[in-house]
């Protein structure tokens, strides 16, 4: 099976989970994108009613309403019952790094109102360490954008601005987007209180004790992983 297929198989084996009258909570990303199509298939199969789904992304927004798939304003719903999103790296103890697909922000904001935080992904996402095989994305403002690019390489993140044809790539809120190489983080609760006691620095990529759930496809089928 090529990479694509194990991701279409751990999101169909997450929205699974999905149950009628849920308020969904949809990410960002490829895998998301497979997690999409199944959840709009059992709503046109007529397995699931009443479901609200609550966007990530302006992408996820466009490709949810493309499918038929009910959205809301996270700001009418304070409780998520259960969030379907991707991951780019996640540790033993489903700590995770997010944001490679610029969404780690609203991503954040919607895993933390939600009750269960589903992550799907490939065996390759697996990692012993967060940072070791994917830098870590940091959410800047424009404004202070250089004094936050030497911060983090005070903190010895190598960070570089991630860019598009030579411009930055800007997140939906409209933010710069910095990609840290950190290499294996030893202590990622420390790294994230020093990057959030930062001024201009509008969110990281450590999502920490988050994820309740992680669906993992490889060779051997999915497997179901659950914190603690």
């Amino acid at each position: 099976m090529s990479a694509d297929q194990y991701k279409q198989a751990a999101a169909q084996a997450a929205v699974a989970f999905v149950e009628s009258g849920m308020v969904v909570g949809l990410g960002h990303g490829s895998t998301v994108q497979y997690a999409l199509e199944a959840l709009a298939a059992r709503l046109q199969a007529g397995e699931l009613t009443g479901i609200i789904g609550i966007p990530c992304s302006k992408h996820t927004q466009n490709e949810a309403t493309r499918l038929g798939i009910p959205l809301g304003d996270i700001n009418q719903h304070a409780h998520i019952d259960l969030t379907l999103d991707g991951a780019d790296e996640v540790d033993p103890q489903l700590n995770l790094i997010k944001g490679g697909g610029g969404a780690l922000l609203r991503e954040k904001i919607v895993a933390q109102a939600s009750q269960r935080e589903v992550i799907m992904v490939d065996e390759g996402k697996l990692s012993d360490a967060l940072g070791t095989r994917f830098d870590l994305p940091v959410e800047v403002l424009p404004f202070a954008w250089q004094h936050a690019l030497a911060f983090i390489a005070g903190l010895g993140g190598n960070p570089r601005v991630r860019e598009q044809a030579g411009m930055p790539v800007l997140s939906d809120q409209g933010n710069y987007l910095l990609d840290c190489m950190f290499g294996p983080i030893p202590d990622p609760h420390a790294l994230a209180r020093q990057l959030e006691g930062r001024a201009g620095i509008v969110e990281h990529g450590l999502f920490l004790g988050l994820a309740t759930d992680v669906f993992v496809a490889g060779p051997a089928g999915v497997r179901h992983l659950t914190r603690g």
